[in-house]
């Protein structure tokens, strides 16, 4: 038996073992806050969400590759998917930011990483939940292949709370993806055909979805690279946020915060070199939210070969100067891939 085996067999470790913590010190770090400053004036909520994106990345790997490193000290970790971001109150650059984060659930050679952000003083508060599937791989970086993990042990019953609940969203996630391929019910399909009815009335003034999209094309650089030859998740992540908050702006005249990262999928790894294609499309809006679908194409110019690398789901909010909601005109799908789209973000509305 090899001392790996050994060692794993003898460690049995808990979701509180796991835990993490990491601090934004913008109290004291004049500089740090300046760069997540969104926009040179006072304002509720003033900060790039996008640059949060992508500490929490990096939170979530610090945190899975502490477990990992404890069984295959030569490994390392890689984000699969954001399964869900909820944020639920503003966030600024005058208080700390504190991540803590702890594994919630472990399978064959994925976890789970919950993480929870809230700022310190005056203002403390739960900001945001988040969730991460981060996969433990082993370090060659030509054949680098999953590793087989030891299950944590759930003893507290917040813990087994937090496992099952983790559970109900790796389920949650394969009922949508196999209601993504089912045909539309009968209200969903009456529905689409009324919005389409209205397109054709003469006097029709609405907001057609094909007028609502963005592109912007950038190379991948070693400044980016986050393990050798692979680019930083985070980065792609705040990049293709950046360009859903520039599309949902396009709606509406007033300012958009967000409120809900669906899902990021990260289906490919992205390497040095090559091209990526972000593109941004407003998908529904709901009664105050705007919905932006956000996809990243990498291209590899040596292989020829273009490959879908990421697919986003973004929930912006509507609102004035003191963060009220605001109400947003509605957008009207036209193609067969427009209605796809707005089916599969109608199915996930928040209002």
């Amino acid at each position: 038996m090899s001392d790996e085996t050994t060692k794993n067999e003898v460690l049995q470790l808990t979701p509180h073992d796991t835990r993490y913590l990491f601090v934004l010190p913008f109290s004291t770090d004049p500089a740090l806050a300046r760069r997540f400053l969104a926009r040179d004036r006072q304002m509720p909520g003033n900060i790039r969400f996008g640059k949060l994106l992508e500490v929490l990345d990096k939170v979530a790997e610090n945190t899975a590759l502490g477990y990992v490193n404890q069984f295959y000290p030569d490994a390392r970790v890689v984000t699969a998917a954001i399964d869900n971001i909820v944020v639920r109150n503003p966030a600024d650059t005058t208080h700390d930011l504190v991540f803590s984060a702890q594994i919630n659930h472990v399978g064959k050679s994925s976890m789970e990483v919950g993480i929870r952000v809230e700022c310190l003083g005056t203002c403390s508060n739960h900001l945001a939940s988040c969730y991460f599937t981060m996969v433990a791989r082993s370090a060659d970086s030509n054949e680098a292949k999953s590793l087989a993990l030891p299950p944590l042990e759930y003893r507290q019953q917040i813990e087994q709370k937090r496992h099952h609940k983790a559970e109900q969203r790796r389920q949650a996630y394969r009922e949508s993806l196999a209601k993504a391929e089912e045909m539309p019910s009968l209200e969903e399909y009456l529905f689409l055909k009324k919005l389409h009815k209205e397109q054709e009335a003469p006097d029709f003034d609405g907001i057609r979805a094909g007028q609502l999209a963005l592109e912007s094309t950038v190379r991948a650089y070693p400044e980016q690279e986050n393990v050798p030859k692979t680019i930083f998740g985070g980065y792609l992540m705040r990049k293709a946020y950046e360009l859903a908050a520039l599309a949902a702006e396009m709606v509406t005249d007033d300012r958009v915060v967000p409120c809900q990262v669906n899902r990021i999928n990260f289906n490919q790894p992205v390497l040095l070199g090559d091209q990526l294609k972000f593109t941004a499309r407003v998908v529904f809006t709901g009664k105050t939210t705007i919905t932006v679908q956000s996809d990243i194409q990498r291209f590899d110019r040596d292989a020829h070969n273009t490959a879908l690398s990421n697919s986003c789901l973004f929930t912006f909010r509507n609102v004035g100067s003191e963060m009220e909601p605001k109400p947003v005109p509605f957008i009207y799908p036209v193609t067969y891939a427009e209605d796809a789209r707005f089916l599969n973000a109608y199915r996930q509305r928040l209002d």
